[in-house]
C-alpha cells in the first residue's frame, strides 16, 4: 500500500460525497507532514462531515489507518490525518481565509485521475 493509492481513495471519497473544488498539493519535498494535502469544501456543516466520515471509512476499508481526525463536532475545518495523505476538508467560509493552497505555494498541485 502506498501514498498514491491513499490519495486516489481518499479523492474519489471525497468526490463521490460532492465535495467542491478539490485540490490536491504535492508535499514530498515540501513538508515532512505527508507526501499528499488533500483540499476540499462543502457549503453545509452536515456535508463538511459527511465528506470526513466517507473518506475515513473508505481508507479504513482498504486497510489504512485514520491516525487522527480533527473539528468533527464543530464542522468549519475538519483535518483527516491519513498518515502520507491528510485531507482538510473546509465549510465553505473558512476555506478563503485560511487559504491553505496560498500557504502552501512551494507545493506543487496535482491531478488526480479517476477511473470511470
Amino acid at each position: 500500500m502506498n501514498s498514491s493509492t491513499l490519495l486516489e481513495i481518499a479523492y474519489k471519497a471525497a468526490d463521490d460525497k460532492r465535495a467542491d473544488d478539490i485540490v490536491v498539493l504535492n508535499m514530498q519535498g515540501v513538508s515532512l507532514l505527508a507526501d499528499y494535502f488533500l483540499i476540499c469544501h462543502a457549503s453545509s456543516d452536515r456535508q463538511v462531515q459527511a465528506i470526513a466520515k466517507e473518506l475515513s471509512e473508505q481508507a479504513s476499508i482498504a486497510g489504512y489507518n485514520v491516525k487522527r481526525l480533527e473539528g468533527f463536532d464543530e464542522a468549519r475545518w475538519i483535518l483527516v490525518d491519513m498518515g502520507d495523505v491528510v485531507a482538510h476538508i473546509f465549510h465553505k467560509d473558512e476555506r478563503s481565509y485560511y487559504n491553505l493552497e496560498r500557504l502552501w505555494g512551494d507545493a506543487p498541485m496535482i491531478e488526480v485521475g479517476l477511473d470511470a
